[in-house]
């Protein structure tokens, strides 16, 4: 009897939930209508799709996605609910969640539903989108800057439109500095190489893949000195991924530059962009950007395909890296730069996440080839 009471309660809830209409409107003119969950407050964003079948927690929890409203391209979501080992950060950093469905969860690890966790963060989204039309457009004309309409407020499609179009967007504002902590922190005590890892939006799984590597690791925030991570005497400086522009991260650029050749280096996503772009490499901003968790990337180096997890919007053009970068890894789609290396000192960057786990162990080597730099 207590399982169909708890089931009457869950349809009533997530049909009343339904009830309360919600829209996302595109710059281009696009609107969507749907339903509200999460909170109820109107938001602009950048929105991009997601292509991963799994992962939602992940993704939700990615500092990189700040600014963004993540647009899911799988049908049902929040089937497991969410919990607190799988956060990839200390609080949830996107602007909004597209999706098609949501479901209620129905797992032993939940802690409570995903719709309550956007709430907890202020965090909305919307549901019932024609998903495949979406992505559709966005691959078709681009990213787009985009206004989600939640609220009780009284808006029509066209003022929606029009407050899309009027955002700012996240070209050329540094969003890593807002993301990331605000004074250094240990994250693991003990380890044989002393590690400090740049927070730009760093993810906790990275975080986790060094301490396996038997690395301790500090992290310290992003507008932290070359000077002061020197002092810190590290065997080798992880450089983060994060949110938005790389080139609007200057700081981070003078920081890298100081670094190179002192100390050993690894990039990771808006790490490996800003350590090519500090070396003189050219970027650009691609057209709807990389965000899932199949992108074949091939390493030029020894022959072999990854299948990798991506989040970003930007990338190094493979024909304006200077002779001091090597190319060593291209992604097999569109043929972009997915790694980099100094050819004549120990630091290299990829733009995937190798934390990740979609293949699931294929860029796993990329750890162990830090600790073959760091040379102990």
């Amino acid at each position: 009897m207590r399982i169909i009471k708890l089931f009457g309660e869950f349809m009533y809830n997530w049909r009343e939930k339904r009830l309360k209409k919600a829209v996302l409107a595109l710059e281009n003119g696009e609107v969507f209508s749907g339903w509200s969950f999460g909170a109820a407050v109107d938001v602009n964003g950048e929105v991009v799709f997601n292509t991963g079948m799994t992962g939602y927690e992940e993704i939700v929890s990615d500092p990189s996605y700040a600014g963004q409203f993540v647009a899911l391209t799988a049908a049902e979501i929040g089937n497991y609910g969410t919990n607190a080992r799988d956060m990839e950060s200390r609080k949830l950093f996107l602007n909004g969640l597209v999706i098609q469905d949501l479901n209620y969860p129905s797992n032993y690890r939940s802690e409570k539903p995903l719709d309550v966790l956007l709430k907890e963060y202020g965090v909305p989204g919307i549901g019932g989108i024609d998903m495949r039309r979406l992505t559709k457009i966005l691959r078709s004309e681009g990213t787009q800057k985009a206004f989600m309409h939640c609220s009780d407020k009284d808006m029509s499609g066209m003022e929606c439109v029009k407050a899309a179009g009027m955002w700012r967007g996240l070209d050329g504002l540094d969003y890593a500095s807002q993301v990331s902590v605000d004074k250094p922190y240990l994250w693991n005590e003990s380890g044989v190489f002393n590690v400090t890892a740049v927070d730009f939006g760093i993810k906790y799984g990275i975080l986790r893949r060094l301490e396996e590597n038997d690395m301790r690791v500090t992290v310290v925030p992003a507008v932290t000195s070359a000077e002061n991570i020197l002092k810190m005497k590290p065997d080798g400086v992880v450089l983060s991924n994060g949110p938005a522009d790389p080139g609007a991260v200057r700081y981070a650029m003078d920081c890298v530059k100081a670094l190179v050749g002192k100390v050993p280096l690894m990039g990771i996503c808006l790490g490996h962009q800003l350590f090519g772009i500090a070396m003189g490499a050219g970027y650009g901003r691609l057209k709807f950007g990389h965000h899932g968790c199949n992108h074949p990337v091939k390493n030029l180096l020894t022959g072999n395909v990854e299948i990798t997890s991506q989040n970003h919007n930007f990338a190094l053009e493979a024909d304006r890296l200077p002779s001091c970068l090597e190319l060593t890894h291209i992604n097999l789609n569109d043929g972009t730069v997915e790694g980099v290396r100094h050819r004549s000192e120990p630091a290299f960057g990829v733009q995937y996440h190798p934390e990740a786990a979609p293949g699931p162990n294929d860029s796993a080597y990329l750890f162990a080839h830090f600790k073959e730099i760091m040379g102990r």
